[in-house]
């Protein structure tokens, strides 16, 4: 037999799977899907309390689970043949995310319309849609909403503040890859570390140095956390100054990348700085600019660790993000089945409004570009 003769790889056609093999197949498919099934339906009855069979946790399901997605994945090969081998680059990493993405938020809804508060001793109770009346007659959470829209707006500054400070490091500055590196320290260190240094230490009432600084000014009792106002703005102030050098950089990098050529041809043209930079490089860079505007909002969205370790949401929850809310839900009041329900529901609330954002981005973006 010639070396041309052996199959190294083993192919198998569609032609040399027998009847008898994707019988075979299917039926091992069937029976490791009807023990999923079988065992997942007992245990949530056993659960719910409808029924004295089960087990003592959801252990035997994870593990009916796993033998299903290895069945599943070499029946395909089993019936199908090379087609099947194809499907395995993506089958696993599509099981992987059910089983740590799907499983979970199903389990989370389960939670979210239970009376489960860990303080209590008759453990999960199902209520229904009480949580969700809860929900739309507290005030904190409504008012919790309404400070994600005033930080969210408020990234229109950054990015402004961010687009400011691109063009001035992409000029030929004195110390510019100085001023490069201590522009982004902020963005190295740890929210909670720049909430203790800066929120807890620079901004203290008593000894904290910008205080000092302000009763200077006259300022005779500075407070920057003492009003809602102007905790509000404090909480603004660190949060970008943290995350302000993130869009700078990417800005920067935009307008590194950009063709010079462009530029040239509008000062050929006579056009003036401000004409180069509203009708050519602000249209050549809202790309750039709507990735990092989108990533921003995304981290704002999850804006809680400053919240949490310099006013606990106060005063009177006035600082509270959707985030820290839920935080302290969990932590003060032990309440899980009305603290899974609101963050259920800021998950809904952000997937339409990130969606609504995208396809009116995209608008913008074939707009821009067109006229170019």
């Amino acid at each position: 037999m010639s070396a041309a003769d052996v199959d190294l790889l083993h192919t198998v056609s569609v032609d040399n799977i027998t009847p008898t093999r994707k019988r075979t197949g299917h039926i091992a498919l069937w029976i490791s899907g009807l023990l999923l099934v079988a065992l997942a339906s007992l245990q949530a009855l056993h659960a719910s309390g409808l029924t004295s069979w089960g087990f003592a946790n959801w252990r035997p399901v994870l593990y009916a689970y796993f033998l299903w997605a290895v069945t599943l994945c070499v029946t395909r090969v089993v019936i199908h043949g090379e087609e099947g081998k194809k499907s395995l680059f993506v089958l696993p990493a599509a099981l992987f995310v059910i089983s740590m993405v799907v499983f979970p938020l199903v389990f989370a809804l389960w939670i979210a319309f239970s009376d489960w508060n860990l303080a209590s001793l008759t453990g999960r109770k199902f209520n229904g849609l009480d949580n969700f009346w809860q929900m739309t007659q507290d005030p904190f959470y409504w008012n919790a909403l309404y400070n994600m829209v005033i930080f969210t707006l408020a990234i229109a500054v950054e990015y402004a503040i961010a687009f400011g400070l691109a063009l001035l490091l992409n000029q030929n500055i004195v110390a510019r890859k100085f001023w490069r590196v201590t522009f982004l320290i902020p963005l190295m260190l740890s929210p909670v570390a720049l909430s203790w240094m800066v929120g807890k230490s620079m901004l203290e009432t008593r000894f904290g140095p910008v205080a000092r600084f302000a009763r200077w000014l006259g300022w005779e009792q500075p407070s920057f956390f003492g009003s809602p106002e102007i905790a509000k703005l404090s909480i603004m102030i660190m949060d970008a100054w943290t995350f302000i050098p993130f869009m700078m950089i990417m800005i920067l990098a935009g307008l590194q990348a950009m063709p010079r050529e462009v530029l040239e041809a509008a000062e050929v043209d006579g056009a003036t700085p401000w004409q180069k930079f509203w009708q050519v490089t602000f249209p050549l860079m809202l790309p750039v600019s709507i990735t990092a505007v989108m990533i921003r909002i995304i981290f704002k969205l999850k804006l809680a660790d400053i919240i949490i370790t310099v006013t606990a949401g106060g005063p009177g929850g006035a600082t509270d993000s959707v985030t820290s809310f839920i935080f302290r839900e969990y932590r003060d009041r032990s309440n899980v089945g009305y603290g899974t329900l609101l963050a259920i529901v800021y998950l809904v609330i952000i997937v339409v409004a990130m969606t609504l954002l995208l396809k009116l981005s995209d608008r913008l973006v074939r707009r821009t570009t067109g006229r170019l």
